[in-house]
């Protein structure tokens, strides 16, 4: 099934010398921006860092980092993939959480639930931080081929809730028979 595919992608993937560095969520602004990431100018200048990332890391492996993104008159929580010099994906964050300290249904824009990112031979899924807490997300990103589940989160320091989220990507993880890697800030949030 799935997970034999993704051993089987993953040890082409070695054998072709391919390679990410995979970052957090909002990893080149700091998560969480709170009002700062509906100022024009901080948008631009998080998007301009992420080109010129790119740029600067053409000749070695990929990398995967999150930042805000702005399209169409909107703001997205956006995880990006830099290969070759470029970005050659952007994942839209699709479930914005809006509890406890969280608040980015009010200043990002949901994105569409999109099909895997291509890193040399390998298909990853990207459900960002509570993407990954819904089963149909994991579950569409499989059946459009992913061979692994990348979570980038930024979520903040929380007692007793590393349980809670181990257990939940264990279910995701049941339920697609993909591998996961699981990604998250550490340190303060202050």
């Amino acid at each position: 099934g799935n997970a034999a595919l993704a051993r089987r992608a993953w040890k082409e993937a070695r054998a072709a010398g391919s390679q990410m560095v995979a970052l957090t969520e909002m990893f080149v602004t700091g998560y969480q921006t709170q009002d700062l990431v509906m100022r024009p100018a901080f948008v631009r200048d998080a998007m301009a860092t992420v080109e010129r990332l790119a740029a600067a890391t053409a000749e070695g492996p990929a990398i995967g980092i999150g930042g805000p993104w702005a399209a169409e008159g909107r703001i997205y929580n956006a995880y990006h993939v830099l290969q070759g010099g470029r970005i050659s994906a952007t994942v839209l964050k699709h479930h914005l959480p809006n509890a406890e300290v969280f608040d980015e249904r009010r200043i990002f824009a949901p994105g569409a639930v999109q099909d895997p990112v291509r890193v040399g031979p390998l298909a990853i899924g990207v459900p960002i931080c509570e993407d990954s807490w819904h089963p149909q997300v994991a579950a569409t990103l499989a059946a459009r081929g992913a061979g692994l589940l990348l979570v980038p989160n930024g979520s903040p320091y929380h007692r007793e809730k590393h349980d809670v989220r181990v257990n939940l990507m264990v279910d995701r993880v049941s339920e697609t028979g993909l591998p996961l890697a699981y990604v998250n800030m550490i340190g303060g949030q202050d």
